[in-house]
Parts: C-alpha cells; structure tokens; sequence
C-alpha cells in the first residue's frame, strides 16, 4: 500500500510502500492483549512481602499457662489471631514474569502497527533529525504537525540531538527500531516512522 512521506516542516517530500504482511495484517485484539499483559508482568518487582508464623523474632515461650485462665489456650504469641502474629497466605517476593512464544509476538507487533494503519493514525517522515537539541523548536514544529501524543520511532540507532529535544515534551516517546513494542505503539495516539524505521521493521517482521 502506498503511504504519503512528509518532513517535520509538514510537507510532502514522496511516498512509500508498506507491506500488507506487517502494515496490512488482521487486527489481533487477542494477541494485543496477551502481550501487553506479558510486557507489564516483566516490569513489576513482586518486591511485596510479609512476615509469616516462623519469621518473627521473640519469645517462643506459651504465653500464659494451659489451664485456669478462662481464656481459649495458646501456643504462641504469634499465631495468626494475635496482634503481631504472622499473616497466613500474604504475598510473597517472587518473579511476576512470564513467557510468550514468539510468534505470538511478532503477529502482536505486526497486528498493532496495522491497527495504527488502519485508524488513519501511521505517519511516515522522511527523517527525525535535528541540527541542534532545542526543545522550543521541536514543540514549534510539532504543533503544527497537530500530532498530540506520539511515539517516534528511527532506524537502527535514533538521532541524539531529536532525541535530547523529544525528552522534555509531554507525551512524546522516541524508540530505535529494535525497541518497537506493542504497549509503547498502542499507549500513544500516533505512530510516526522515519523511512528507515519503516525498513527495519519491515525486515524484522516479514
């Protein structure tokens, strides 16, 4: 499919093909969600953690005698009825990650840069280079491009200068080729690819 280029100056230098097998695919919804659940299990820490019966330190001692009370009779001081006993069943530090085959996420990344396709909102540039890393002037120009919250994504390797400018703006994301991932792609309003991103997703995918 044919797909208009423009320049950060908001003008039409061309036009590209998109391949129909990575720009052109079914829409997954499954499979999106599937991997954007896999994305998020890997970020959490799973750092949460209480203390059980054996864990808390004092006395093992019976805390008052067997009989002759007129109390219910007791073991521990720290069973899990009394106050600063251990907790039954509470969380534990683990590893909330988990796998995915690959397949499934290559046809995710595949279906998302179809849905952006799709909706009209896949934008194609020609480069995303700047001469000098002025955030002003990157705001200037995108307002006019009317973008609103989106993830650029670059060749190989992004341009330091775009990048330095892109991280003081609000809602604008930078990405290598080799970083595109289906959470990032479908967080943001607008996808925008530079020509060579377009190259190496297309050779990562097909």
């Amino acid at each position: 499919m044919k797909q208009d280029v423009i320049s950060l100056a908001n003008k039409k230098v061309g036009d590209i093909d998109l391949d129909d097998a990575v720009f052109g695919a079914d829409v997954r919804s499954d499979l999106l969600a599937r991997t954007v659940n896999w994305q998020l299990a890997k970020r959490r820490g799973g750092n949460h953690k209480v203390k059980g019966r054996s864990e808390i330190s004092g006395t093992k001692s019976k805390p008052f005698r067997q009989k002759g009370t007129g109390r219910a009779r007791q073991g521990s001081k720290y069973v899990t009825q009394m106050r600063g006993g251990g907790v039954v069943f509470g969380p534990h530090v683990r590893d909330h990650s988990h796998s995915l085959p690959k397949k499934v996420r290559r046809l995710a990344l595949k279906s998302a840069l179809s849905a952006k396709q799709k909706e009209g909102r896949l934008v194609v540039i020609d480069t995303a280079a700047l001469k000098a890393a002025k955030t002003r002037d990157l705001a200037k120009q995108l307002d006019k491009l009317g973008w609103g919250k989106a993830l650029v994504i670059d060749g190989e390797k992004v341009d330091e200068n775009f990048a330095r400018a892109a991280s003081n703006l609000i809602g604008i994301d930078v990405l290598p080729s080799g970083g595109a991932n289906v959470y990032d792609i479908l967080r943001r309003d607008t996808l925008v690819l530079t020509k060579d991103g377009v190259e190496k997703l297309t050779e990562r995918l097909k």
